[in-house]
């Protein structure tokens, strides 16, 4: 069934069915009615293509979201439904483009045959040539993270370095003097992850002011490279009594390795970081965290955008989140040192 069919049955022209349809231009009421009539007896549903040509809109926001590695971690998983309910309640469909960098065919894709009518960009990098390109063609978005020149741009985003300075300074308070970092992958870090950079500024500056002794890592994003991880660390110094994590995907590795080595938490060994709650509370015991609040994340990043599309003249917004650390079970005081003979 199509416009042609409808506009035959109800004794008017294509144009103007599709000016009724569109709210182009104005249609007398009693024509209207008529057309309604034919459309409900018909049981017609415009196409989304015919209808996007139409009014200039497609109800379909990009999501544009690389996994970090050859899978979406759970975080990320829960960043992706966020922002898919939020869409939902604006009567928007989403669209997920696994685009790395603006050269990717897929991002060409969204961009070029204006597939969606803005996008939400994820894994955002210090220097992201993807927000750049975006900012050129004056398309609209809004990121999940800041760039390292952010002031010009929509974003809504985690306080990566207060979050991560908060941790070193609960753990200090604990006493502990000999703290690990556990990062992202290298990968990441070497390509610019502005969560994974400024986090380590947080972490090696919160520390070097509470006079620590500490080492920093980064771990594959999986339970057998936290477990890795974490032999490192205490062949590297024993004496390491806790570490913070930005690596929710190795947490369980982190907690299974301390359990390979003896050493029990939170009584012999602390852990704290910067995870999302509902992981933080998958592990025993549970992670003291400044829990990532994934769902206000993905709410804020579409009110933005829904913003920016109905009004495209106004100035950048932005929203920085430092959530509190949620105390849980994971961390104690430290363990007096161990005395030789």
């Amino acid at each position: 069934m199509n416009i042609g069919e409808i506009a035959k049955r109800a004794g008017v022209s294509r144009s103007t069915v599709s000016y009724a349809l569109s709210g182009k231009r104005s249609v007398s009421e009693e024509t209207r009615r008529r057309i309604q009539q034919v459309i409900d007896e018909l049981g017609y549903r415009p196409n989304a293509s015919a209808r996007a040509l139409a009014n200039g809109r497609t109800s379909t926001i990009g999501l544009v979201f690389p996994p970090a590695g050859n899978h979406y971690t759970g975080m990320q998983l829960d960043f992706i439904g966020s922002v898919v309910e939020a869409a939902a309640a604006y009567d928007y469909d989403v669209l997920l483009s696994p685009s790395g960098v603006d050269s990717d065919r897929s991002f060409q894709r969204l961009l070029g045959e204006r597939r969606v009518d803005g996008a939400i960009l994820m894994e955002i990098r210090l220097q992201d040539d993807r927000v750049d390109h975006l900012g050129e063609e004056n398309f609209p978005a809004v990121c999940i993270g800041r760039t390292a020149g952010s002031d010009q741009d929509w974003w809504v985003g985690l306080d990566h370095t207060a979050l991560a300075a908060a941790c070193v300074n609960h753990l200090a308070d604990l006493g502990h003097r000999r703290i690990a970092f556990v990062n992202r992958p290298e990968h990441l870090l070497r390509a610019g992850y502005e969560s994974a950079h400024r986090g380590l500024d947080g972490f090696t500056k919160a520390a070097a002011e509470r006079g620590l002794t500490v080492r920093t890592y980064c771990c594959g994003d999986d339970a057998p490279s936290g477990q890795d991880c974490l032999e490192r660390i205490l062949h590297e110094d024993p004496d390491t009594t806790a570490l913070v994590t930005l690596n929710e995907a190795a947490l369980g590795g982190l907690y299974r390795g301390l359990a390979m080595a003896g050493r029990h938490v939170p009584r012999d060994f602390s852990l704290t970081g910067v995870v999302a709650g509902r992981w933080a509370e998958t592990v025993t015991p549970q992670l003291t965290a400044a829990d990532v609040p994934a769902e206000q994340l993905g709410r804020l990043a579409v009110e933005l955008l829904v913003e920016r599309l109905d009004h495209p003249d106004a100035a950048p917004r932005h929203h920085l989140l430092a959530p509190p650390i949620s105390l849980r079970a994971s961390t104690g005081p430290a363990p007096t040192p161990r005395v030789d003979g």
